[in-house]
């Protein structure tokens, strides 16, 4: 409840509060607010990050970073920067913080944000990884540990986490997000913005989540970054809305504009995604912050004329903060002094931003305690939360002949391949703060495990990106002295991730031509793929005995990953993304359109031949489903009760079914709830995920796995957009995969 008060801005107190100070505000104390800036000039922000790439090449540390613009103490002092963005230097912020605090007019402090995607310094799985734990109170854990060292370096306001939703894998910012299915997206934003806005961090401040990007990013045209988007109305509120609005239920405060247009309209200046859905629909009165120097693009877009334009139109849609581009700094106030952006809108921009900062306790706690970053940086517990999450986000494709576990005893075990013992890759995509050396490689978490007469040997194999194959032969050498070979293939941490789209997602460089030579060894293969995205890898799959998707598993994957091999831990991930066949299936997810001409059943016959949906060349099918994943146990369904068979719109479904585990080892299941709504005004999907639970049973143990689904969830936006529960006949499944399940019926009265 606290938290709602406080996105909504409704606390009477610091509602009295701001009004003072609004009151007191002169126009240009007032812009000041709405300006996020950066204390680096962009040409200090470049040379740095070359540096500590070359730095991270040759695995030394980076002592220093760029230094500050001659300006910042000023601006700040004058009243001209209302937030610093990604600042990582403690003394750098209290001295700033203390320069807004005591020598500003009217003392009101900053509010720094940072990119905390998944992690501060204790980098956990990416997000696409952690969503296949289908776990929200674990995420929720690594949200709150996340929240726990970024508060304690002086961060406020994190940016995150990202729920756009990704059927697209050629896009590379799908490495951040939970994946295809808005459902389960919409539980995992909620999840973690618990865990980011947890009340009772360790350093005593409080952080605010950002939910990001609002809204439709994830559906860019061709998978390729700041590409248009083109949907309906029907597929905003179906699928990519849902998330934004169970984060704000969550509590939060703010939320990040996306870069993409929808129809010709650019997200910045989108009034009816900012004022109509966000104000007036969702009566949500927290904070819109644009992406960074999203402004600025509107020029670039073709929409605004020039800077001052585009700082006219983005505050007029519903924009209160402007990210680095500078435009409300220069622009803002004189428009206001014009007319032309009335002085109303200002104050409510204003308003809402200074309420956030009352909000968070910045006022109270303005500054930070170097002693405590240290104490609370990469602290065991956390490095131990970091291991449990990636060794569930883990998902096992394959395993014949039960080729996994590895047996322990006499077994030579040969290591091969670009990713086996590499520490900076692991780390993945927007991991800012992470450094290569906390990290576990796989050929060190392999080494924990080699007793008695077990070897592991050693060879790189190739590059992970360069075309050189000048490696292989030792490999090949390595494989023949072996009993069985683990590969560890996939991508590098920057093939994934923003502004990292691909349109050919086999493994790249050559390793391939690695597998290749490795296979015809004839060798027991296990592969292992290290990745951020769902790659294309139908020959792998049938070449390799087993096959784990290890992702970029943070600073604890090379463990997870031999905890997994050896049986240490039984695989419990499950994919919350499709992986295709080829490149040509893309976009590809579950929840599809029957269309008039099935691929399966009912068709059409044309000339005597049928003609339905389907491609001439390959299965419409993916290679892996969504939900999909495999254990060192197995799961038998039965005893499907559909407790309601007959829902009122404002009742409940209840669904239960028994699950047993019917293998040898003790292992954990997602049981997953599908519906299908028969007949409606408007298309439905095949199937819709809503429910699903993680479960954890002994050997020859069942439990009995109960839904209760609220008929508010068995809806649609109907032919004249209007959100109803339609009567009528639905199908539902339980199972462990969004293929297959036990089957059952109901209707909706």
């Amino acid at each position: 409840m606290e938290q709602k008060k406080r996105a909504a801005g409704l606390d009477p107190a610091i509602e009295a509060r701001v009004d003072i100070l609004l009151q007191r505000m002169t126009l240009a104390e007032k812009v000041g607010q709405l300006v996020q800036s950066s204390p680096f000039r962009p040409s200090d922000i470049a040379a740095f990050i070359e540096k500590k790439r070359q730095a991270d090449a040759a695995g030394e540390p980076l002592l220093s970073g760029p230094e500050p613009r001659p300006d910042l103490e000023d601006c700040i002092r004058s009243g001209q920067i209302g937030s610093l963005l990604n600042v990582m230097d403690l003394e750098l912020l209290n001295r700033c913080q203390r320069i807004a605090v005591e020598e500003s007019r009217l003392g009101i402090p900053l509010i720094i944000g940072n990119d905390v995607i998944h992690g501060f310094r204790t980098i956990f799985p990416i997000p696409l990884a952690e969503a296949c734990t289908w776990d929200p109170a674990l995420l929720e854990q690594a949200a709150q540990a996340a929240a726990e060292e970024a508060s304690a370096h002086g961060v406020d306001w994190i940016f995150a986490p990202m729920v756009d939703i990704a059927r697209d894998p050629r896009w590379g910012r799908i490495a951040e997000s939970a994946g295809e299915d808005p459902f389960l997206g919409s539980a995992l934003a909620q999840a973690r913005v618990r865990g980011f806005q947890s009340p009772n961090l360790e350093s005593g401040r409080q952080i605010m989540a950002c939910p990001k990007h609002y809204v439709g990013y994830g559906a860019s045209e061709a998978g390729r970054d700041y590409n248009p988007v083109d949907i309906s109305e029907r597929t905003l509120r179906e699928v990519h809305l849902p998330p934004f609005k169970a984060a704000f239920d969550a509590g939060a405060g703010s939320v990040m504009s996306s870069f993409n247009e929808i129809g010709g309209v650019p997200a910045t200046i989108n009034s009816f995604t900012l004022r109509s859905i966000l104000r007036d629909e969702w009566q949500w009165g927290g904070v819109v912050l644009s992406d960074f120097d999203a402004v600025r693009e509107l020029v670039v877009h073709g929409v605004a004329a020039d800077l001052k334009d585009a700082a006219r139109r983005s505050i007029l849609a519903g924009l209160d903060m402007d990210m680095m581009s500078d435009a409300f700094a220069q622009h803002l106030q004189q428009l206001v002094e014009a007319g032309a952006v009335p002085v109303e809108r200002l104050d409510q921009a204003v308003r809402r931003v200074v309420g956030l900062k009352l909000s968070l306790g910045l006022f109270e706690r303005p500054y930070s305690d170097v002693s405590l970053a240290e104490r609370i940086t990469l602290r065991d517990d956390f490095r131990a939360l970091a291991l449990s999450v990636a060794q569930q986000s883990m998902v096992l494709l394959k395993n014949e002949g039960d080729t996994l576990p590895l047996r322990a005893g006499a077994q030579r075990v040969a290591l091969i391949g670009p990713l086996a013992d590499n520490q900076r890759e692991l780390l993945g995509a927007w991991a800012i703060n992470g450094q290569p050396e906390d990290v576990e490689t796989v050929r060190s978490g392999i080494a924990r495990y080699l007793q008695g007469d077990m070897s592991a040997s050693y060879a790189l194999g190739c590059p992970i990106k360069e075309h050189d194959s000048s490696d292989i032969p030792a490999a090949v050498a390595a494989a023949q002295q072996a009993d069985l070979v683990v590969l560890v293939l996939g991508e590098s941490a920057d093939m994934s991730g923003e502004a990292h789209s691909r349109t050919q997602l086999d493994l790249p460089g050559c390793q391939q031509q690695l597998v290749d030579a490795i296979a015809a060894t004839g060798k027991p293969i296990v592969a292992v793929l290290m990745t951020g995205r769902p790659l294309v890898i139908p020959r792998l799959a049938a070449q390799v005995d087993a096959l784990l998707v290890a992702w970029h598993g943070g600073i604890c994957a090379g463990r997870a990953v031999a905890d997994l091999l050896f049986g240490t831990v039984n695989p419990s991930g499950k994919l919350t993304a499709s992986w295709p066949r080829s490149e040509g299936q893309i976009p590809i997810y579950y929840a599809h359109k029957n269309t008039g001409r099935p691929a399966e059943g009912a068709g059409t016959s044309q000339f005597f031949e049928p003609f339905r949906s389907t491609y001439l060349d390959a299965p419409n099918a993916p290679l892996f489903s969504f939900g999909y994943g495999l254990s060192y146990t197995t799961f038998a369904y039965s005893d499907l009760a559909v407790e309601t068979p007959a829902v009122a719109p404002d009742g409940m479904l209840i669904v239960s079914a028994t699950v047993r585990n019917s293998g040898t080892r003790t292992g954990s299941e997602v049981v997953q709830l599908y519906i299908r709504d028969l007949v409606s005004s408007v298309t439905q999907p095949v199937k819709l995920l809503r429910g699903f639970e993680k479960i954890t049973l002994e050997a020859g143990q069942s439990q009995t796995v109960r839904f209760e689904v609220p008929a508010q969830q068995l809806g649609c936006w109907d032919i004249d957009m209007h959100y109803t529960v339609e009567p009528g006949a639905f199908k539902l499944w339980v199972g462990p995969d969004s293929t297959s399940g036990l089957e059952g019926d109901f209707v909706v009265r």
